[in-house]
């Protein structure tokens, strides 16, 4: 699966406005840290399916925690 410039932008943007290192970001959504890093990068955006899910209900979890 591939992730939309847009996906990986708002991945920066959350863990910048919760001050998250890449490896608590790593923790916090189940991905490896390599992983990550190269997502976040070196514009890696082909994923396993089950790094793309993870993401996706990171990013979706974080969204619906502020209402």
């Amino acid at each position: 699966m591939k992730l939309s410039e847009r996906q990986v932008l708002e991945v920066k943007r959350k863990r910048g406005e919760l001050n998250l290192k890449n490896t608590e970001l790593a923790n916090a959504t189940g991905i490896n840290r390599h992983t990550l890093g190269q997502i976040l990068n070196h514009d890696h955006r082909n994923v396993n399916k089950s790094t793309f899910y993870k993401l996706n209900d990171w990013l979706i979890d974080q969204c619906t925690s502020l209402k």
